[in-house]
């Protein structure tokens, strides 16, 4: 009786770890983009995209769904998202704001960014992949 016990509670665990496994293959199914006034911020969406804006521009920063292809990148639907940002001198990160965003005013952001700062975009649900999180402030 105690060997049934034993089995079933090994199947158990085992199964109970196998399905936390495929959990954790469901995140990150949909694909993502920083957008600047509907114009996606990386210049490729590739390993070798590059994140960059002056600390002259302004307008909408959102992370947004997106349709790519190789002749247009359009946003698709706008995703909820925090914000960080990253000391270009020490690599000291901080929270911009408790809030949540679905978009944000970017010329608001780099008011407390100098160049050689990282602004830090988090998605809020672990469905969308966001590669390029990273935007590097430039003069």
């Amino acid at each position: 009786m105690t060997m049934n016990i034993k089995c079933t509670f090994i199947g158990l665990l085992f199964l109970l770890i196998a399905a936390g496994h495929l959990d954790a293959q469901d995140r990150f199914r949909s694909c993502s983009a920083a957008f600047l006034n509907d114009h996606m911020v990386v210049t490729e969406y590739t390993d070798q995209g590059i994140c960059e804006v002056s600390k002259h521009d302004h307008g909408t920063l959102t992370v947004q769904t997106a349709y790519l292809s190789p002749e247009v990148n359009k946003p698709t639907g706008k995703l909820k998202f925090r914000i960080a940002i990253q000391d270009g001198g020490t690599g000291t990160m901080w929270s911009y704001s408790d809030k949540t965003f679905k978009e944000v005013a970017l010329e608001a952001v780099l008011e407390k960014c100098k160049a050689g700062d990282r602004i830090v975009l988090m998605t809020v649900e672990d469905d969308y992949a966001l590669p390029h999180s990273f935007v590097y402030v430039k003069e």
